[in-house]
Formats: C-alpha cells, structure tokens, sequence
C-alpha cells in the first residue's frame, strides 16, 4: 500500500450506478470523481448493441478498467434460502448456460484487457464429504481454467459461506489464479463471522476489495442490511490498517447495492475510504 496512493487505487463498481446507458454510466461516473472502474460484463453479454462499446467510450474518456464482475444464470436473491438453491454454479439445471456465459466473459474481459474477474461461487460446502464439494469444485477447476487460458485471474467473493470454508476450498482447489474479493459487509450481510477475522484468514488470497457496508440480522436465515459506507458495522480504520499489515497494494472498488441515492453514497463511500485509509476516523 506504501508503493501505490491510495487514491490511486479507489474503483467504482458499474452496477452500483443502475446505469441504463454506457452514456448515462459516463454522466454518473463524472459525477463521483474516480477514474478507476470494475465493469459489470453481464450487460455487454446480454446487450451487445447497446454495451458493445462501452470500453472505447470510457478509455476516451479517461477512464480505466481494473476489473470485470460476473453473475450466473438463474440466481435468485430474492431470499437467502433461495439464492442458497440458485446461486453460483451449484444447481445442474444451470451449469451448461453458466459454462457458456464464462466461455462468453472471459473472451469478453480478454478483449477488454482485463487481469481479473468477480463472481460469486456459490455457497460452498464446509464438508469435503458432502457429495457436492467435489462437484463444485470441478466446476470452478473449469472456469478458473478458462480464464487463466485469457491470461484473467478469477477472484471468489466472500460471504456465502465462512472464512475458514473459503479459505480451505482454495486450498484444495490450488489454482494459483484463483483468490479473493473480499466483501466486509457480505461477512455481516450473511451473518457469517466477523469481517476483521474474515479479512486476516483471507489475507494470503486477496485480489480486490469491495468497500460496502451494513448492519448484522436480528432474525436467523434472513439478511442483515445494506447501508451508507460508514454508518454500518463495518470498523474501516482497522480494516485499512490490517490491509495494510497484509501488504495489500491491490484495487478498492466501491459498491453499493441498496439505496436510491447511489451517487451521493458512493461519494460519501469515497470520503469515509480515503479519511479510514490515511488513519482518520
């Protein structure tokens, strides 16, 4: 963290801006200052018309694309019960369409000149046992094999499933490719152990940071919520000091998922990063 400023390093996510438009994405991204960005793919693979572009109209103008961010076919988060059924690439339903949307990103991200790619695994088995553990992690053997094909290393987002779960299937998996986004706020979202434990068990895999932020459930197998960077539960002075103890000099990408003043969070987001990175409250 010493090498790179900080500032230097401060992303935002594309989907966190609803954009409709790579137009309206520019208008909204100008708003919030930061010349780095993490795209979300999906669009340019779902919309080819309208988001085919979008790389040329951000380049000309100035900005950089640090990342890409994939989602699955059939993912339903509309409760944490059935985005546990439909998430990542667990359910057979998906995973022929799945395998082809990654054969379809990464090509993508390789024309983009992407290094990295997100995405959310999936809820991965604690248990080695459970006859689903092996057949995940073929699955992500063969993604992860074919992004490293494009020269792109894949990062698992944090949250569905425990640090030391994580952590032990990166292990296992041994794809010096693969690693981690981690996501503080997705350690509370889903009520999955503390965020600062999380981020030290993690350290030998982090590839990218998702600043975000939220407050622990009071109900059991339900989310917490969502809120402003900085009004949640999320310690971020001791979160950049411990990046900074791990040697972390990666991308900060700031994302926010809730909320219908996207702009102006992400701008608070900016600020609570940059006072929490340089040791202010």
């Amino acid at each position: 963290m010493k090498d790179v400023p900080f500032s230097e390093r401060l992303a935002v996510c594309s989907w966190s801006l609803q954009p409709t438009s790579p137009d309206d994405l520019l208008s909204k991204l100008d708003q919030i200052g930061l010349p780095l960005v993490q795209l979300a793919l999906d669009p340019l693979c779902e919309q080819p018309v309208l988001w085919g572009r979008v790389g040329e109209l951000l380049s000309r103008s100035g900005y950089r694309l640090v990342s890409g961010m994939i989602g699955f076919v059939g993912e339903d988060y509309s409760t944490m019960k059935t985005i546990e059924a439909t998430g990542g690439l667990a359910p057979d339903a998906t995973w022929e369409a799945n395998q082809a949307h990654v054969l379809q990103s990464a090509g993508l991200a390789a024309r983009l000149g992407l290094k990295l790619v997100t995405l959310h695994a999936g809820f991965l088995p604690e248990d080695e046992q459970n006859p689903d553990y092996a057949k995940i992690r073929h699955r992500l053997e063969i993604v992860a094999d074919i992004f490293a094909a494009q020269c792109i290393d894949v990062a698992f987002e944090t949250g569905q499933e425990t640090a030391p779960a994580l952590h032990h299937f990166l292990q296992r998996l041994g794809r010096p490719s693969v690693g981690v986004n981690f996501d503080p706020a997705n350690i509370i979202l889903y009520d999955n152990g503390d965020p600062m434990e999380a981020l030290r068990v993690l350290g030998p895999w982090l590839k990218q940071i998702h600043i975000k932020d939220g407050t622990r459930t009071k109900t059991p197998g339900t989310w917490g919520e969502e809120v402003r960077t900085g009004t949640g539960e999320v310690p971020w002075r001791e979160f950049f000091r411990t990046l900074r103890e791990l040697g972390f000099s990666g991308t900060c990408c700031i994302e926010r998922e809730a909320g219908s003043s996207r702009v102006a969070d992400i701008q608070a987001a900016k600020a609570v990063a940059e006072r929490a990175s340089a040791g202010g409250a």
